[in-house]
């Protein structure tokens, strides 16, 4: 059944067409301008023309009809795996984060120095995703669940990684560190890849995003001090060693340490790493994640994650309103990749990307990775995903019309832009 079409409008008789592309009657969230209610918004060239109470359908080419739906800025997931072929995690971008309204999205060390320009050329330049990355400090990346990424502490390799950071200023947004002890780090590793992380990232003046569950240290306070402003602990909510609580399930002090000098709290769902019970008592305690990320790779992108809308879901269902819930998915990550401005809001001049969502009713399982449900009478479902102005036309998303996805906004290229267990 077709969730959204978008309706052509033709050229009126003498009429000017001012705008490629209008979004007509829905209610805009977007936390960047403090804005929540209805208003119109139109697209020239791949950037933003206007936001008004009301634009005439007969001043744009094409019209989205919206009326008692949400639009907000597309949304923005700072921690994916979008490296298929390559890495075993590895999902195609477009069918599972474009399509589903994640018009940017992170990478989060799929790819280290010696399969990054692989990454690139084959992925990220040929995608309709705007991807960006972090550099996984082991030089191989997240290959095969077999070869670890530090099964030696040799494949932490700073040299390496600042080489590959040089020639890809443009992609790389920071230093990704998988700490968890086994298959991914041996005990003769043990904190030695965090350490070089650290290393690489204050060379290259970049922060570092670290996965920490079950990592070679006592606890989570071993990893915190390493860490430092705008570096992201990930997987902030999952329920094994190493995490932010203590025996007495309160947040631990180093947390609260780290928090007050800016390290940042990271969602990261995964097929591992949320934990209701954990969530639940973390926002019972005052301790709120500062951006909302999905973790998507093949082995949750069929549950209990599905896609970005899914974590924002849960997270709407704990009881964060709509611009709360949005603005970690869109002006907040915006900031920590240093595209504020220019994507995470539908302010004049900011590029074109945007999601229409519909609200549904109903009875809706929501699974966290232990298996544990909560029940939704609620939640947000895409309905229309717009990049660089264009509607993308996706059957996923129920629109119908086939054929190839639009062209790349010319407002953005990667060289424009230079300024249950181990499956977290």
């Amino acid at each position: 059944m077709c969730l959204c079409a978008a309706l052509r409008v033709p050229h009126s008789a003498g009429g000017i067409m001012q705008y490629d592309l209008l979004i007509k009657g829905a209610t805009l969230v977007d936390p960047a301008q403090g804005i929540h209610t209805e208003k119109d918004v139109a697209f020239t060239k791949g950037l933003v023309a206007a936001v008004e109470d009301d634009i005439l359908v007969s001043e744009a080419r094409e019209t989205v009809q919206a009326d008692g739906r949400i639009v907000t800025p597309g949304m923005i997931d700072l921690h994916v795996h979008v490296f298929p072929g390559v890495s075993h995690f590895g999902i195609a971008p477009d069918p599972t984060c474009l399509a589903k309204g994640a018009t940017t999205v992170v990478d989060a060390g799929s790819a280290g120095a010696d399969t990054f320009p692989g990454f690139r050329k084959y992925v990220i330049e040929v995608s309709e995703t705007r991807i960006l990355a972090h550099l996984n400090i082991s030089s191989q990346g997240m290959l095969t669940a077999e070869i670890g990424e530090f099964e030696i502490p040799e494949y932490a390799n700073v040299d390496r990684a600042l080489a590959t950071i040089e020639q890809h200023r443009d992609l790389i947004l920071g230093i990704k560190v998988r700490l968890s002890k086994g298959r991914i780090v041996s005990e003769r590793s043990g904190l030695t890849p965090l350490h070089k992380a650290r290393e690489a990232a204050d060379a290259a003046g970049l922060p570092i995003m670290v996965h920490p569950q079950d990592a070679w240290c006592e606890s989570i306070d071993d990893i915190l001090g390493v860490m430092k402003d705008r570096d992201i602990l990930t997987h902030c909510f999952h329920g094994t060693r190493c995490g932010i609580m203590d025996e007495q399930n309160r947040i631990r002090d180093s947390v609260h340490a780290a928090m007050e000098r800016g390290v940042v709290l990271d969602v990261g769902h995964g097929a591992g790493s949320f934990d209701w019970h954990i969530v639940e008592s973390a926002m019972e305690q005052g301790v709120m994640p500062e951006t909302i990320s999905s973790d998507l790779h093949i082995y949750n992108v069929s549950g209990p994650v599905y896609d970005l809308t899914g974590v924002v879901n849960k997270f709407l269902y704990l009881g964060l309103s709509l611009d709360e819930a949005f603005s970690r998915v869109t002006d907040v990550p915006a900031d920590l990749i240093g595209l504020n401005g220019k994507i995470g809001t539908l302010a004049v001049g900011a590029w074109a990307d945007a999601v229409v969502f519909e609200r549904r009713q109903g009875t809706f399982q929501l699974e966290d990775c232990r298996g544990q449900i909560r029940t939704g009478t609620q939640i947000l479902a895409p309905v229309t995903v717009i990049k660089g102005g264009r509607v993308y036309r996706d059957h996923a998303i129920g629109i119908p019309e086939s054929g190839a996805a639009s062209p790349r906004s010319s407002a953005w290229s990667p060289t424009a832009h230079r300024h249950r267990h181990e499956h977290n």
